[in-house]
């Protein structure tokens, strides 16, 4: 059976706003240890290290046309997939979620309807701090990650208060819901028990959108035993354990169906598994250069070397994009609002 190997990079659980770690991702490649041994032998012949860490290799330029070279064989000759978020992008969709889509919902408005959340996430992270303000911006987002976090009456008075705080009469359809009416179907969506800002299972349907798409039956997952990793391991087993037929279209190229082809999800220790190794390097890479082209580092693999090695359908991402037109034209159809419910009924908790 074939058998997918996944690393992480970036969790943070429900702080997406930690400054040290922007993005979050994952990488998963399906290759056997035997192959993913070899290819580290023929690349870094003289490793001495028990362990192929990126962080350690990237550090030393003089590993850098290995790394590409290891990369471009992997993206090759095996199916291969890499997810990125952007942490802060993904908070405001969000806020978004529970903070003003409840108020469309109870008002019979699709707020999710072609993706026009995403169109209204990327004017906030780029527009909102000149708009509304830059330090009631930032107070009113951590703000929300707290509130959704302890979900204490104390808390949601505070986020209130935060919005309220901002220019929020130039950008009614998001800042209205709480600012002007504290609506309490928005509060009552914030302070439900399973509802988190950790951005897990995002990356988790992300990536079985597309090792499904790239499998033709059944298969599997092996991760490293890392604590971050626990959290991917329970959402990747309920998954499978979810038996119900259902699908749902949620872009131009992306669906879901259950039951799914995924099998079972074990743990491994990265030590003993070169393929695990191999997707801590593919992950470890694409967040690198998210931190470079964002002008947050100014080391590592050179970012156009690394993203020309990619396929159009090998890296997949949610970051925001001032492209409302392509935004939307990419969303058309989506089903983005049942899918919502759908995990909100079957997989809350």
């Amino acid at each position: 059976m074939e058998c997918f190997r996944i690393d992480e990079s970036g969790y943070t659980g429900f702080d997406l706003l930690n400054q040290e770690q922007p993005f979050q991702g994952a990488s998963a490649i399906a290759i056997t240890d035997d192959e993913a041994a070899s290819l580290i032998r023929e690349h870094f012949p003289k490793l001495q290290a028990p362990e192929l860490k990126y962080r350690a290799l990237s550090r030393r330029k003089a590993n850098h046309p290995r790394l590409l070279a290891l990369m471009r064989d992997v993206l090759t000759h095996h199916k291969c997939a890499t997810h990125l978020c952007n942490k802060r992008f993904l908070l405001l969709l969000k806020f978004l979620d529970y903070a003003v889509e409840p108020f469309y919902y109870e008002r019979n408005l699709d707020f999710y309807k072609n993706g026009q959340n995403y169109s209204l996430a990327s004017i906030l992270y780029y527009v909102a701090p000149q708009l509304l303000g830059e330090q009631a911006m930032a107070s009113l987002e951590r703000a929300f990650q707290h509130a959704i976090k302890v979900k204490t009456p104390a808390a949601l008075a505070n986020l209130v208060a935060s919005v309220r705080q901002t220019r929020w009469q130039a950008l009614p359809e998001a800042m209205g819901p709480l600012a002007h009416f504290a609506a309490p179907e928005c509060l009552a969506a914030i302070a439900t028990p399973g509802v988190t800002t950790d951005i897990a299972l995002e990356i988790v349907i992300a990536l079985i959108t597309r090792m499904e798409a790239m499998t033709d039956g059944a298969y599997r997952v092996e991760h490293d035993q890392s604590k971050n990793l626990l959290t991917y391991h329970h959402l990747l087993q309920q998954q499978i354990d979810h038996l119900h037929h259902a699908e749902f279209r949620q872009s131009k190229i992306a669906s879901i169906r259950f039951p799914l082809k995924l099998t079972a999800v074990t743990q491994v220790d990265s030590k003993s598994s070169p393929a695990v190794q191999l997707a801590d390097i593919m992950i470890g890479a694409v967040v690198e250069v998210a931190k470079r082209l964002s002008n947050r580092i100014n080391d590592g693999l050179d970012p156009q070397a690394v993203l020309s090695l990619y396929a159009a359908d090998q890296l997949i991402h949610m970051l925001p994009s001032l492209d409302i037109e392509g935004q939307m034209a990419f969303r058309q159809g989506s089903q983005a609002s049942a899918l919502i419910d759908y995990y909100a009924k079957h997989f809350s908790g």
